[in-house]
């Protein structure tokens, strides 16, 4: 059985060489913010929310249409913390 993940680093390259990162508690839950949050107004001007993990009720605010890439890495917590 393969390794399940204990989080989820999204990292956001924005234009102007600007680097976010946010945690999602899984894969399913970036895929669904990911699919019905960014997808569909990837090619607008206004403002969307990124849910931000450790912080209750606080977003990370972006362009979508600033973002130039986005790479999700797999963390494994195990008995190394990584902090």
């Amino acid at each position: 059985m393969p390794r399940q993940a204990d989080e989820y680093a999204v990292h956001f390259l924005i234009e102007g060489g600007h680097r976010e990162e946010v945690r999602f508690a899984d894969i399913k839950e970036f895929q669904k913010w990911y699919s019905n949050v960014f997808i569909p107004k990837a090619d607008e001007h206004g403002f969307i929310n990124v849910p931000i993990k450790n912080i209750q009720g606080e977003f990370m605010v972006i362009r979508p249409v600033s973002v130039r890439a986005i790479r999700v890495e797999p963390i494994f917590l195990g008995s190394v913390e990584r902090f």
